[in-house]
């Protein structure tokens, strides 16, 4: 059976298996003879407001979701728009996009009749009816912009075969029938045409905060460009504020996508310069181009960062973001991704953030802090693993020394790691016990990545630990990865959005140096091909020079366990508290890689 949702979600009572094997017969009958008519239905189209959450599917816009979630209920109400049906289509999820081991809601036509039920994939791409429906259509309607199709999904229902809906990324996918099929089973997914889309689901009940009479806004937007005829381009955009900007603080944010574009503009982000430059140049431009200036990749703070199915983002009421003033850079850099997989070619976009803001400052300045892995070589994964897993500590040492008496309160997160990452999660630990998720993702892709409100504000006080751990896929690899910044080097990282503001700016660690040394001289002992130790050669290096038997892989994931770790505990000004190499901590037996 599949685990339960790990936030809030009440585990079901299951059926016994003979009762399954009854319920099976009566629920596969009803399916394949489910018929629904696919006509004008009279009525208007369900307010929008009912569904506050919508993404386009697909890159053409001809579907278009829209979604609400029930707490309560502990279900997920869907609202599928079809621009322009033809034979039906599949709508679904799996674990990282696929379509082999799906679970999915199904409408087709033979074209006398339309069909809906819900169904499952194997390992092979082939279609079954599931023997428990637990897509619920609630309503088909037509419309003058399309078929609305109304069905619901609880996020856990006790059958094997469905996909446990939880917090975090989920991978949907859809396919479109163009002709006609005779039975479920016809439908041959690899030949119709098929995309994935990343969202995140299950949303926060977040109480919107009410807005001050003095608020601004300030749109950090691209000036008319015409988008790369390219499936993926990141642009770059230079932004100033005004002469003179007194210090403000940001209290909500939320994106402006050009009419046309909702299907391109996949995510987007504002950063502020570092402040020790007096000026940046101007560029307005793909972020990869050799024309870019370096000194752009001074701008690393983030201010603001959305991405597709994201809403507005809002601060507490006693807490904002603060930028202008003394010590804050006047320059801004903008950086929109845009995935264009059918190459359209002459599309212009002024898309970008919107920042509303405020001078009348509010009780505490917010501020943004890194846990995690330091940026080291120092931490590898080995090439073809699974689920390989590395874990960062911000230990009670370091918070003991830099936060205040009375804690922190951590209200919003982003995780981040490059390509290789497919888990990350983040634990409050108090006392040597786990004591709190503060945030966590499952099915994490490095596509998809976006600042997401916690559903509950998360305190932090002196001598608390802070344990974020990644996994890692290197399945496609043939030599080590190991941290660093280029994207085929690794990182694991949680951005996490606090107050009050402390001068604590990165709590991370690495694994201790010495012991890594350890680790190379027992590989030169106890392998044939030689591991070169000689000063001159970078640890990377050192890695790639490994042979990855299962010995030397058992030993690196033993030392990344148990040796000490040398704590990174950093002030905005990188100078650092007091704290060295540390001990790493001991947890009870319920592990974090077990998330």
């Amino acid at each position: 059976l599949p685990r339960m949702q790990t936030s809030g979600s009440k585990p079901c009572p299951c059926p016994s298996f003979r009762l399954r094997e009854v319920a099976s017969m009566y629920f596969t009958m009803v399916a394949v003879f489910l018929v629904i008519l696919v006509v004008a239905l009279q009525g208007s189209v369900p307010r929008g407001s009912n569904f506050p959450y919508k993404v386009p599917l697909d890159p053409q816009g001809l579907l278009e979701l829209s979604w609400n979630v029930s707490y309560p209920e502990q279900a997920v109400h869907f609202q599928l728009l079809i621009r322009d049906l033809q034979f039906g289509l599949l709508f679904g999820m799996s674990d990282r996009g696929e379509f082999e081991d799906a679970d999915l809601a199904v409408l087709w036509s033979d074209g006398h009749s339309s069909y809906f039920g819900d169904a499952w994939s194997d390992a092979k791409g082939q279609l079954h009816m599931d023997s428990q429906q637990d897509y619920q259509l609630l309503e088909a309607r037509k419309a003058p912009e399309g078929l609305y199709l109304l069905f619901r999904r609880a996020f856990s229902t006790c059958d094997p075969k469905d996909y446990l809906i939880e917090d975090g990324t989920v991978h949907l996918i859809y396919g479109i029938l163009e002709k006609p099929v005779h039975s479920l089973q016809a439908i041959n997914i690899s030949a119709i045409h098929r995309g994935l889309q990343r969202v995140q689901l299950l949303k926060p009940n977040i109480t919107v905060p009410d807005l001050p009479s003095d608020m601004k806004t300030m749109e950090i937007t691209a000036p008319d460009i015409v988008i790369p005829s390219q499936e993926t381009t990141y642009w770059c955009y230079m932004a100033e504020l005004p002469d003179g900007f007194s210090k403000h603080h940001i209290i909500m944010y939320e994106p402006v996508i050009t009419a046309g574009n909702e299907a391109l503009v996949h995510h987007m982000e504002v950063f502020q310069c570092a402040s020790e430059f007096d000026s940046f140049p101007h560029y307005n431009g793909p972020c990869d181009s050799k024309m870019k200036p370096d000194r752009l990749n001074y701008c690393r703070h983030v201010l603001a960062a959305w991405a597709m199915g994201a809403q507005a983002f809002y601060y507490p009421e006693e807490a904002g973001l603060a930028f202008g003033g003394p010590g804050s850079s006047r320059y801004l850099r903008l950086e929109i991704h845009y995935h264009n997989p059918l190459v359209f070619k002459g599309r212009h976009d002024s898309s970008g953030i919107r920042l509303y803001y405020t001078a009348t400052l509010r009780r505490y300045d917010a501020g943004i802090m890194e846990l995690g892995l330091v940026y080291t070589p120092v931490m590898a994964i080995p090439p073809g693993e699974n689920a390989f897993i590395l874990t960062g500590y911000c230990t009670d040492k370091c918070t003991q020394l830099a936060l205040p008496a009375a804690g922190i309160r951590i209200f919003a997160s982003q995780l981040h790691t490059h390509l290789a990452g497919r888990k990350v999660v983040t634990v409050l630990s108090r006392d040597g016990r786990e004591l709190q998720v503060v945030n966590a993702d499952g099915h994490y892709s490095p596509h998809f990545q976006e600042i997401r409100m916690l559903k509950e504000v998360v305190a932090v006080f002196p001598g608390d630990e802070l344990i974020t751990t990644c996994t890692y896929n290197t399945e496609d690899r043939s030599r080590a990865t190991v941290g660093g910044f280029g994207i085929l080097e690794e990182m694991c990282v949680n951005y996490v959005h606090y107050y009050p503001q402390t001068q604590l700016e990165l709590c991370k660690s690495a694994v201790d140096a010495g012991y890594l040394h350890r680790y190379f001289n027992l590989v030169n002992r106890f392998n044939d091909e030689e591991v070169c130790m000689c000063p001159q050669v970078s640890i990377p290096q050192q890695f790639f020079s490994i042979p990855w038997n299962t010995f030397n892989r058992d030993v690196l994931k033993s030392l990344y366990g148990f040796a000490p770790i040398s704590m990174h505990c950093n002030k905005s000004s990188a100078i650092r508290f007091p704290v060295s190499t540390a001990s790493q901590p001991k947890f009870p037996s319920k592990t974090l890689s077990s998330r």
